[in-house]
């Protein structure tokens, strides 16, 4: 048992190193070996946050009878607005693409020296009405666009608008008319005409002025005869308000809706001018400032059956800006996400919302391509526009074949294919055919972000060279290499934002290659890390050929439930502040030091007992009794009693992905909590962890006995 926290610090640490380093050593996998992947659908009737564990920003979702339809931001990532499907909310399937290939001219397709980094398609509004969807995106530069389908599968048809409308929503209202709002601040408001390609002249509005609390990324509904705007705002730290109005032209008054939760995640690397560099200015993690990781702009949906949910992104760190889910409140005419009793703050685990229907446990993607298929999986993208005669899966069966076009370094080559890196850890390993590549082609697998890298094969004459290129410390790395086939491996830790790169000669022993990545968050490309398949001629020339084969992802997190929640088993609580070990202690729970006769044998064991849903019941192995929470879980509101109380008796499972867990009491919706280094009786009125995990609500647990 650990009982000291600067040593279950280092032991998390060396065991992360030693992963990773593991990571390097194993062997080569399949495909099919490699397929789990993030899944948010825990199979016992909960879900864990993030929805997806990797980019999905600016969600927007609509319910249409009985199926719930997403879509978010695509930036320049080509096909871009996927359209998502579900009938639970939870588990997700992509119907289509609206958008195949953005094309407005060079800068779309990495010509001419231009890029749309970090622009494109942006912050789309999704509507349906009278048997059509529509989808409502600006594009930088081209102005807001309409795209419109009567299937969600396609095709869809691409209108322009005739304004730009910066984070727009729509709303079609029951009266006939059709109502855009928009803006950063102020709020501005208009009906549109019939054909919806532009305002009707003389209906604009400022329907909220600059300093009222309200920010962007509006999300526009009208329920039970009122208008309500769900927005966001950045400053100091992220969070979200709703605006409310009798009229859609207001006066609206504001409240806050969701602020202050971050699941346990403080900020990482960001990086602070993507001008100058690389070198880039980088700011270092600063611990347990959250800045604008908190839940942020999104909205809410009614289910059939009645719930309310909201969803929201989080700007979770190099990982990108992940999609949320969380159970809404009502409370004096005002939606809030958050449980009773703990409003605002959304849990990171709980119970899956009631649709009716209960899918099955699946992911979104597969993300493992052994390229055999007549087309690309749809989870991948081209980084811009891609010249289509220079790539091919028909040329070479079970490959993808990348024909070089010339460009001066990896962040200009065309024709290359991305596809999200995954949290809270991943790698990604391909096998590089690098006989096709003629004289100044360099091919391999990169980690697309600003500043990238990326580890390759470069031919020089007659000559083939293992290179590795980290851009913000500017090192390159060179090996020789007396083989035309290589494996080449990039792994991800989104809890530390570093990753590695490595390569193998036979697919089994893998070598590091270079240092260190450092992966910050950043607003360039707008995105998160992205796995990247490339291959580009330095010498500007079309060059060669690189043909790529079993392209493996790999997740050793790859579910909210990190471990099975242990049904019937003995277990102690430690806490992450300062190793206390919870005991039973004259009736009620309380924290005290390992050296404390209290903390060996019996009085530390709490037996496990699965209530369904996620939900525990914890049994004191000393006496027989059930930890109970009493009124409002304040201090010696936590007792144990001769026999269980219903809710007051139960606990949300909330496993925090770091080996450590959060207990939220079903009396409170708040977390049970250990002052640190108090010594105090336990509380259970906790609104959420710190990103230090330090506050003491967070707790290791060990499984003692049967």
């Amino acid at each position: 048992m650990i009982r000291n926290t600067f040593f279950a610090g280092i032991v998390l640490m060396v065991f992360f190193m030693g992963f990773s380093s593991g990571l390097y050593a194993q062997k080569n996998k399949s495909a099919q070996q490699q397929s789990a992947t993030w899944v948010s659908d825990n199979g016992n009737g909960t879900f864990t946050n993030p929805l997806f564990y990797d980019e999905f920003s600016d969600p927007d979702l609509i319910r249409v009878g009985d199926d719930y339809y997403l879509t978010g931001t695509t930036m320049h990532a080509m096909p871009g607005l996927p359209v998502l499907h579900s009938k639970d909310l939870v588990n997700w399937e992509l119907m289509s693409y609206a958008v195949d290939r953005l094309d407005f001219g060079p800068r779309f397709r990495l010509q001419d020296g231009k890029d749309i980094y970090g622009q494109g398609i942006w912050a789309p509004s999704f509507r349906y009405h009278n048997g059509t969807f529509y989808i409502f995106t600006n594009v930088n530069g081209e102005g807001t666009q309409l795209y419109t389908a009567t299937d969600p599968k396609g095709p869809w048809k691409h209108t322009k608008m005739k304004k730009s409308f910066h984070d727009l929503s729509v709303l079609f209202d029951d009266d006939g008319k059709v109502y855009v709002v928009w803006g950063y601040e102020d709020l501005h408001l208009a009906e549109l005409n019939e054909d919806l390609t532009d305002m009707v002249e003389g209906t604009e509005k400022i329907i909220v002025e600059k300093g009222s609390g309200a920010g962007e990324g509006c999300h526009f509904y009208k329920i039970d005869g009122k208008y309500y705007i769900t927005n966001t705002n950045y400053d100091p730290v992220c969070y979200q308000v709703c605006l409310r109005a009798d009229k859609p032209t207001g006066p609206y008054e504001i409240n806050v809706m969701s602020a202050e939760e971050s699941l346990g995640i403080g900020t990482g690397w960001r990086l602070k001018d993507t001008r100058n560099g690389p070198p880039y200015n980088m700011d270092a993690p600063q611990e347990n400032y959250v800045g604008c990781i908190p839940m942020h702009q999104g909205g809410i949906v009614q289910t059939q059956t009645g719930e309310w949910w909201g969803w929201s992104m989080m700007d979770y760190n190099s990982v990108g800006r992940v999609t949320c889910l969380s159970p809404v409140t009502w409370k004096d005419g005002w939606p809030y996400f958050g449980l009773e009793g703990n409003l605002t703050r959304s849990p990171r685990t709980w119970i899956k919302p009631n649709t009716g229907f209960s899918s099955q446990p699946k992911a979104t993607f597969e993300r493992s391509d052994d390229f055999s298929g007549r087309e690309l999986k749809p989870v991948w993208q081209w980084n811009h526009v891609p010249e289509e005669s220079k790539w091919s899966l028909k040329e070479r069966k079970g490959y993808l074949r990348l024909k070089s076009l010339p460009a001066k370094d990896f962040w200009s080559a065309r024709n290359t294919l991305t596809q999200r890196a995954m949290g809270p850890e991943s790698s990604a390993t391909v096998e590089l055919d690098a006989k096709g590549l003629k004289d100044g082609d360099v091919a391999g697998l990169a980690l697309l972000n600003l500043p990238y890298a990326w580890t390759g094969v470069k031919k020089e004459g007659k000559t083939l060279e293992l290179r590795h290129f980290d851009q913000q410390t500017g090192n390159l790395v060179k090996e020789d290499i007396n083989t035309t086939k290589v494996w080449l491996r990039a792994y991800c830790n989104f809890d530390t934002d570093k990753g590695r790169f490595s390569y193998s000669t036979d697919g089994t022993d893998f070598k590091p290659i270079g240092d260190t990545i450092i992966m910050p968050y950043q607003l360039r490309t707008f995105q998160g890390i992205r796995y990247a398949l490339f291959n580009f001629n330095e010498e500007g020339s079309e060059g060669g050929r690189a043909d790529f084969n079993s392209f493996v992802m790999d997740e050793p997190r790859a579910k909210g439930l990190t471990r099975p929640i242990p049904d019937g088993k003995l277990i102690t609580l430690t806490s992450l502040a300062d190793s206390t070990i919870l005991v039973n202690w004259k009736g009620f729970v309380r924290p005290v030091p390992v050296n404390s006769p209290f903390a060996e044998g019996a009085a530390s064991h709490f037996r496990i007992l699965d209530r369904g849903n996620g939900r525990v019941a914890l049994q004191s192995a000393a006496d027989g009794g059930f930890v109970v929470v009493k009124a409002n879980g304040n201090m010696a509101g936590v007792r144990i009693e001769e026999e269980e109380r219903g809710e007051a008796s139960l606990f949300q499972w909330q496993d925090m992905l770091k080996n450590d867990l959060m207990l939220m009491s079903l009396e409170t919706h708040k977390y049970l909590f250990a002052d640190p280094n108090q010594r105090s009786l336990t509380s259970a009125d906790s609104p959420g962890t710190t990103p230090d995990r330090r506050d003491g609500s967070c707790f290791a647990w060990e499984t003692v006995g049967e």
